[in-house]
């Protein structure tokens, strides 16, 4: 029984010897870490709410095309359509209301049966207290919905270790143009 363990256990210690970090002059792969580096605060829950522009007419879009379906052009969803964006966050509908930030990333329709969004973006905030800070929205927004809910999954800045999520509802869309107002609830905890 003795050397049955032992055969068991000498390939764990021939194993966890050739892994396990070496003391002296190349030790920089591991160090031991101070058990708060962030020196992290309480956590705090806000709330945000601003309009995204997505404008896709005009001299100066802030939504572009960079992939087309093959094939499909005419599919009632557009499904395989993405779009690059840089778009307006602004305190109010108004286009030359104060722009807060901006919408960075990406969207593609990702859905055959309904017109259903892959959202991938980055909120940059340019003013105030939140001023170089981000927040990452990576979700699916099903557009057609009245209210529509996507997770927060992190941030950088002020908003490192953030999570929450956004609710998008369309103030207004423009059937000619594209164009697009969303209003964004932003719900998130942070340090």
């Amino acid at each position: 029984m003795a050397k049955a363990f032992f055969c068991l256990l000498l390939p764990l210690l021939i194993a966890f010897s050739q892994t396990s970090p070496t003391t002296g002059a190349d030790s920089t792969f591991v160090q031991s870490v101070k058990r708060n580096p962030m020196k992290l605060r309480s956590e705090k829950l806000s709330h945000f709410r601003f309009y995204w522009h997505d404008i896709i007419s005009g001299p100066n879009p802030t939504a572009v095309n960079i992939v087309q379906p093959p094939g499909n052009k005419t599919a009632p969803t557009g499904f395989g359509m993405i779009n690059m964006i840089d778009d307006p966050l602004t305190e109010k509908p108004e286009a030359d209301s104060k722009l807060l930030g901006r919408a960075q990333g990406l969207y593609g329709l990702a859905s055959q049966g309904e017109p259903g969004l892959l959202m991938a973006m980055n909120f940059v905030f340019s003013t105030g207290k939140y001023n170089g800070s981000t927040l990452t929205i990576l979700g699916r927004n099903p557009v057609m919905h009245k209210v529509r809910e996507m997770p927060v999954i992190g941030g950088s800045g002020l908003f490192r270790f953030a999570r929450g999520y956004v609710q998008a509802s369309t103030h207004t869309f423009d059937l000619k143009t594209g164009d697009a107002v969303v209003e964004y609830n932003v719900h998130v905890m942070h340090y």
